[in-house]
């Protein structure tokens, strides 16, 4: 039996609980060597670490490194470090049949690039995601990606419809389900166990919860000044917790606008959390205030508000059938579906087809087949 050859890349946090499933999947078909790249995109140890103890993930076979910085000399520190590593071969020594890459991050489209001019195969999961706006780095990394991808692991049907419509063949695009899904089903009933609703005296169903972190809401002090009126209001009537990313945290204070915070005892400042600790506080919510993609999934699969602070998604599903609504940066529109919570006159849509936890048995047996 000739074993697949595979090597699989992670670098943010996003990555980590869409390979976690992925990789228990390819070990279980006894098919596969899994060699695991971590770039190290995500250096700090909220971010990443405490991510592959929760998760399970076996530890990276190979440490890039690579830490933060601007776009493009992340981007090109990834490609210097990871073409060796690729030219090396696997852990079995042998060459790599497929490079495996997840979601849209820098790590995603530079380790492609890398495995594509070396002639290694490319999978890409979550293949054929579109904002359809190209000021999204992560728009750029998507297209990139699936340019230069042989396999396209597709989650949700628009995502085929997207790569028809640039011209891939059929025979390459795999409508396989969601991997986000696989975890949060997995690690649902481990996240009970945690104490982070003890520790904060925090009550199912009694809170809402913040994440922050892009640009187009974080960086301009008017648009962040006015998202922060609107979630101190609403916490007279509805206790928040902010697990505030560092960006958000540098931009606030150097804004000079920490005292909104400081007089809202109803917001709830914390460190960001593990997987677990979150999960815990995001599926016992009342309502979700993001921008990030992945929450906008796990959101509409748990069947609670989302309320995304985006002007556009690459996850329209989660908007048309699921439970979340674009708010943009309106701080007027932000108070207006948080009031529609609160009123309980919320609609939260159903869960997509396909999301169903076993996407990532679907991929390997594609992966190895």
């Amino acid at each position: 039996m000739k074993m697949k050859n595979l090597a699989c890349v992670v670098g943010a946090r996003p990555n980590f609980m869409k390979m976690a499933p992925l990789l228990r999947a390819l070990n279980a078909t006894g098919k596969a060597n899994a060699t695991l790249i971590h770039t190290g995109q995500h250096y700090d140890k909220t971010l990443s670490d405490v991510f592959f103890e929760q998760l399970e993930i076996q530890k990276p076979d190979v440490s890039l490194d690579v830490g933060s910085g601007t776009q493009a000399g992340q981007t090109a520190k990834i490609l210097e470090r990871i073409e060796p590593v690729l030219e090396a071969g696997g852990t079995n020594g042998k060459p790599f049949d497929y490079l495996v890459v997840v979601g849209d991050v820098n790590s995603t489209m530079a380790a492609a690039i890398a495995a594509a001019k070396l002639q290694i195969k490319v999978a890409h999961v979550e293949a054929g995601l579109r904002s359809f706006d190209r000021a999204m780095p992560e728009e750029i990394n998507r297209i990139v990606t699936d340019s230069i991808s042989d396999l396209l692991l597709v989650s949700d049907p628009a995502g085929i419809d997207h790569l028809k419509r640039e011209g891939h063949p059929d025979s390459a695009i795999h409508l396989v389900g969601n991997l986000m899904i696989d975890t949060l089903m997995h690690s649902l009933e481990k996240s009970k166990s945690t104490s982070v609703l003890s520790d904060f005296k925090l009550m199912p169903k009694q809170y809402g919860v913040v994440t922050l972190h892009r640009p187009s809401n974080v960086d301009d002090k008017e648009t962040l000044t006015g998202i922060l009126k609107v979630l101190k209001k609403v916490s007279d009537e509805l206790p928040i917790v902010f697990p505030i990313h560092p960006r958000t945290a540098a931009r606030i204070e150097s804004f000079g606008i920490q005292s909104l915070l400081d007089d809202a005892p109803g917001i709830t400042v914390m460190p960001p959390q593990g997987y677990l600790e979150f999960l815990s506080l995001t599926s016992n919510s009342k309502v979700i205030v993001t921008d990030s993609g992945g929450l906008q999934e796990e959101s509409t699969v748990m069947s609670i508000p989302c309320l995304t602070m985006r002007e556009n998604t690459e996850r329209p599903i989660t908007v048309t059938e699921g439970s979340s609504t674009l708010v943009g940066n309106d701080a007027g529109l932000l108070a207006q579906q948080l009031q529609l919570v609160l009123d309980g006159k919320y609609d939260v849509g159903s869960c997509p087809a396909g999301w169903d936890g076993k996407a990532a048995g679907r991929i390997a047996k594609i992966l190895v087949g």
